[in-house]
Formats: structure tokens, C-alpha cells, sequence
């Protein structure tokens, strides 16, 4: 393949600030078609990006021989139904998170890859910071020892203005499925371990009814670490942005901004960058990455960073803070 033809299915938000722009100017790709159902909204996109086809009806694209692999930023509810027509059509797909309402569902969508045998990859763009990435790697060097726990969070504004997002039935949940569930695939990602054994959360609803707003929870998993988290669209913050802490034995570091702090046997020695890292940059690079990630994969049938089977276990996860937020105790995973 000299590009990869790449449909886009859904033109809201993360389409229009992300996918559309990036996948328009990669070399690599070719932005091929865009599907939305919703005219308006398709005329916008068509408009600004005419050397794409347009569909209002998503099948009509999968049905064009021409298109290598798709790109799902639907509402939530969507996901596994567009993803299964998707793969029954011989495409490889990158599915924006949650990958689905639920665990059911996220195992429906890898069965149905494996079976066949399309490459499946699920939006976590955090994995794909420059400075995510550049973290795993001291990680993974053992500059900070064994880990052994975690602070992360992540206070915002909600993501999105449409009304599904605030819909359980559509969305499968409120920040933790919006923010949680990133935030929290990070620091997995980053202890390299999805051995969890329990989960205990408290949420509140203190301006929404069908979705939480607000979340603070503590993950044990099997191995003896442990993940301490909040994630909120209400509570005040100085700065409108995530954060996570990893401690090791040999030492702890930081993102955003980046920090690394090593011990030694006489003061700890600060691994930190000194130039000032532009937030704004930080995240586009990200989804860059990601996308560059997955056209190569597709072009070269390789393996992905994010696939259906973590993303099923952090469906599961999710599924396991809700339960313990309903009955106010520490569930077991």
C-alpha cells in the first residue's frame, strides 16, 4: 500500500478537533470518506475536506472495496455494532475510548477481530504523549526501582456539550468513563500490570442525575501495588489538566510537567527537563502519535499499543468501580 484509505465514521467533536486535520495531512494516509448522519454536520466536514466522499449512512462506505480501515468517533452506544459491520467488512479500525458501553460488548468486538483477523486498535492517546512515553521507558530501564504506587487524577470541564454524553444508556457513564477510564489505562500502563484485585469508590452527583460528575477511588491489584485516583468536571482546579505521580524504590516521577527524582545515598538527583513543555503541543503530538501508530500498523500488520483485550479488562474495571460506588464497599475484581 503506498496510503492507507482511512473513513472516518462520526463527525462530532474529537473527528473535527483530531482526527479530521491530523489524518488530512499525514503522508501516509489518505483521508478517503467521512460518514455522519447527521446532514448538517457532514455538510461542515464535506465542506472543508471536499476530496473526501461523503455517507450519511456508514454502511454505504464499508461497502467501498477502496477503504483499508475506519476510524469510529460515535457515541459510545454505537461502538459495537459499527465495529462488527466494520470487521465483517474486512476493515481494521481504531475505536475512540470507551471502546464500548460495556465488558460484554468489549469481548464481543476481540472475538469478532480475532475471528477475523483485522487489526483492532482503542484510542488511548495518553499512551502516546512524548512524555507518557518517554516516562514507560525509565520505567521500564528499573531507574526508579520497582513500583509500588501511584496518585493520578484528572479534574476538567466535560469533554463534550451533546446531549448522549450525559445519556448513561449512550455514554455507559459519566467522568469516570470519560476521564477515569483514560486516566487509569495510564497508570496500568505504566505499572505494566493488569493483576487487579479490588476496587473501592466513592462518586457523587452533585449537579447531574443520570451520570456521575466526580469520583475518588483506591485500585489494589494482586502484586501488592496499589493506584490512588479522582477524576471530576466540578471540582476546582488551578489548572484545567491531569496529573500522575509513580513511586518506585529508587525513586518517583511525574507528569505534567515532567519530573524525575532518582535516590541516591546522598541527595536525590533531578532528572527533570528544563525547558517549559507547552500543554496544547503536548496533546496534539499525542494523537499524532497514536494515528501514525495505527496506519502503520495496518500498513505493515502489526502488532498495536492499546488493544481489545486491555481494553476489555479496563471495561471490566469501570464496570467494578460503579459496582462499588453503588454499594458503598470495596468490591473484588
Amino acid at each position: 500500500m503506498d496510503k492507507i484509505n482511512i473513513g472516518i465514521i462520526g463527525a462530532g467533536g474529537v473527528a473535527q478537533f483530531v482526527h479530521l486535520p491530523i489524518i488530512s495531512k499525514l503522508e501516509s494516509a489518505n483521508l478517503y470518506a467521512i460518514a455522519e448522519v447527521n446532514k448538517s454536520r457532514l455538510k461542515i466536514a464535506g465542506e472543508k475536506y471536499s476530496s473526501a466522499l461523503q455517507f450519511n449512512d456508514y454502511s454505504e462506505m464499508l461497502a467501498d472495496e477502496n477503504v483499508n480501515a475506519v476510524i469510529i468517533a460515535t457515541p459510545t452506544s454505537t461502538h459495537k455494532e459499527i465495529a462488527l459491520k466494520s470487521l465483517k467488512a474486512k476493515k481494521d479500525i481504531l475505536i475512540e475510548k470507551p471502546v464500548a458501553l460495556n465488558y460484554s460488548e468489549a469481548k464481543g468486538i476481540s472475538a469478532a477481530a480475532k475471528k477475523y483477523n483485522r487489526i483492532v486498535m482503542v484510542g488511548m492517546n495518553m499512551r502516546f504523549r512524548p512524555d507518557a512515553m518517554l516516562l514507560r521507558s525509565i520505567i521500564n530501564s528499573k531507574e526508579l526501582g520497582d513500583l509500588f504506587y501511584i496518585k493520578c487524577g484528572w479534574l476538567q470541564k466535560k469533554s463534550s456539550n451533546q446531549k448522549w454524553f450525559l445519556d448513561k444508556k449512550q455514554s455507559g457513564g459519566g467522568v469516570v468513563a470519560d476521564l477515569g477510564i483514560v486516566i487509569l489505562d495510564l497508570a496500568l500502563w505504566m505499572l505494566g500490570d493488569d493483576n487487579i484485585k479490588s476496587v473501592s469508590v466513592q462518586k457523587y452527583n452533585h449537579y447531574l442525575t443520570q451520570v456521575e460528575d466526580s469520583a475518588i477511588g483506591f485500585i489494589r491489584l494482586g502484586t501488592g501495588k496499589v493506584i490512588n485516583f479522582e477524576v471530576s468536571w466540578n471540582l476546582y482546579s488551578d489548572v484545567d489538566r491531569f496529573n500522575l505521580v509513580v513511586h518506585g524504590t529508587d525513586g518517583s516521577a511525574y507528569l505534567n510537567p515532567f519530573r524525575v527524582y532518582k535516590k541516591t545515598e546522598s541527595e536525590p538527583i533531578d532528572y527533570s527537563l528544563n525547558k517549559s513543555q507547552n500543554v496544547q503541543n503536548l496533546f496534539k503530538k499525542s494523537y499524532e502519535n497514536e494515528l501514525k501508530h495505527f496506519i502503520s500498523a495496518v500498513r505493515e500488520r502489526g502488532n498495536v499499543i492499546s488493544t481489545t483485550a486491555e481494553a476489555a479488562t479496563r471495561m471490566k474495571l469501570l464496570e467494578t468501580i460503579y459496582k462499588s460506588a453503588a454499594h458503598g464497599k470495596e468490591i473484588n475484581f
